[in-house]
């Protein structure tokens, strides 16, 4: 495989990129957590809760997550089909291009330029360009997969082949919209219709982001940085073909009690509680996989970065259908429990792997070892504290907000007003926030590693160049 001239500084780019805008997303996150319990650290106009909030999302959901699945998967790609991204100079305009389109998207948002949906507040200036952003990406990775020397297309390049085709119609669907000016739209649908589109998009575009590209890095990176073979590679793909045909059939259980008729809902239940047989798919090839020599937990540092990943990943497949149903949906929706569920999944399943993948590539790309062991350890311990402590907080929260808004009086009438409910959350709140630094705190020493590790590689390269 040396013999091929991969586009190793494009990969690079891409992973610098999303880390820059990963610590840019999470202290924006961290503020936000301190706004809740202490309203004076809203500044109008630009940096207020509502304004921040979708900067956060966004930021963390494509700048952070999607460069690096760009990065990521360009790597995967090349390696799986033995050969050189098919066009390396369209890539590299396609990592201008991304960071160029998060900029203008973060500073659009700020200025209160919002569609108002989830995850898709762009305006449509900005939605054209991430569709050509998308666009340069799937014309490499389809053609280099076309193009490849491997016959055999190994389970990752399945999940890859899903994730471009999936957000491309999702994203093109949803943003539908009739401009009403530059920096306005308005959404061709309307009514339930819009709500059913945007929930259709909103739970599966996170599902093709946060899911099935991770999926595809878990299945590389974990058997190449333990050297165990997959457990099986037919249960990966049974896997595989099981999640791709249930996903996109689950949105509407985000309206549960809405005027969307009932059978749909239903429906939505019903292909949310059929996920959990997929998922736990990958988690049981997760875990037969390490299990074949536990020895790894202690000799491989990225091994528990990997088991810890697909165990949040396990668990957020059962809290995600279990939190669908009406009987659940009735206590806990539009609670602090919803984004916690998302929190576990984001800071937990993909903050585990996305990093732990980062920590095999870059070593590679610049042919050294990773910096130190230790400060790798050090980040896994703080993002795992962190993230649990995050996690019950709003779950905690979140069932206490439930039970209080439903609370009645003998007489019939709600027993707590809103501000009653509003203080009680407070400790929980602060508790968050206690959270967030501790996870912070973690991400801080997984880009000192990093950057300690290129900085090594250069090092190490330039003393080979001045001995030749």
């Amino acid at each position: 495989m040396d013999a091929y001239r991969y586009d190793n500084q494009t990969v690079k780019g891409f992973i610098v990129s999303s880390i820059f805008w990963g610590v840019a997303g999470i202290l924006v996150g961290l503020l936000l957590s301190v706004q809740l319990w202490k309203p004076s650290w809203n500044f109008p106009p630009f940096f207020t809760f509502g304004r921040l909030r979708v900067v956060h999302t966004n930021g963390l959901a494509f700048g952070l997550g999607v460069g690096a699945i760009f990065g990521i998967t360009y790597y995967i790609v090349m390696r799986l089909a033995r050969r050189p991204l098919l066009f390396p100079s369209l890539a590299r305009f396609h990592l201008y291009l991304f960071n160029l389109i998060i900029a203008l998207g973060a500073l659009s948002l700020l200025a209160g330029m919002n569609q108002s949906l989830e995850y898709a507040e762009l305006e449509w200036p900005l939605d054209l360009g991430v569709l050509a952003l998308w666009s340069l990406f799937a014309v490499n990775v389809f053609g280099t997969i076309l193009r490849r020397r491997e016959e055999q297309l190994y389970v990752s390049l399945w999940y890859i082949i899903a994730t471009v085709v999936a957000v491309a119609v999702l994203y093109l669907i949803n943003n539908l919209a009739v401009p009403a000016g530059l920096f306005k739209s308005y959404s061709v649908f309307a009514g339930v219709n819009s709500a059913n589109v945007q929930w259709w998009y909103g739970h599966n575009v996170v599902g093709f982001i946060f899911t099935t590209p991770i999926l595809a890095m878990f299945y590389y990176f974990l058997p190449k940085s333990t050297g165990i073979p997959l457990y099986s590679h037919r249960l990966s793909i049974v896997a595989f073909w099981s999640l791709i045909f249930a996903y996109l059939w689950t949105g509407a259980h985000h309206l549960v009690y809405t005027p969307v008729p009932d059978w749909l809902q239903t429906l939505a239940i019903v292909f949310t509680l059929f996920l959990i047989a997929p998922s736990w798919g990958s988690v049981v090839n997760g875990y037969y996989t390490i299990g074949s020599d536990w020895s790894s937990m202690r000799n491989n540092y990225l091994t528990k970065f990997f088991l810890l990943g697909i165990t949040f990943y396990a668990l957020q497949t059962i809290q995600g259908p279990v939190q669908g149903l009406r009987t659940v949906s009735q206590l806990v929706h539009f609670t602090d429990w919803v984004p916690g569920h998302v929190h576990m999944g984001t800071m937990g399943w993909v903050t585990l792997t996305v990093t732990a993948s980062v920590y095999y590539i870059i070593p590679r790309i610049y042919n050294t070892e990773i910096y130190s062991v230790r400060t790798a350890n050090t980040h896994f311990w703080l993002v795992l504290i962190g993230q649990v402590i995050f996690s019950l907080t709003m779950w905690i929260t979140g069932i206490q907000q439930g039970a209080l808004w439903k609370a009645v009086g003998p007489d019939g009438n709600l027993q707590y007003t809103f501000m009653e409910t509003l203080v009680k959350n407070y400790p929980y709140w602060k508790m968050r926030t206690v959270a967030g630094i501790i996870f912070t705190a973690g991400m801080l020493f997984f880009v000192y590693t990093v950057f300690m590790t290129i900085r090594k590689g250069r090092m190490s390269a330039a003393s080979v160049s001045r001995e030749v």
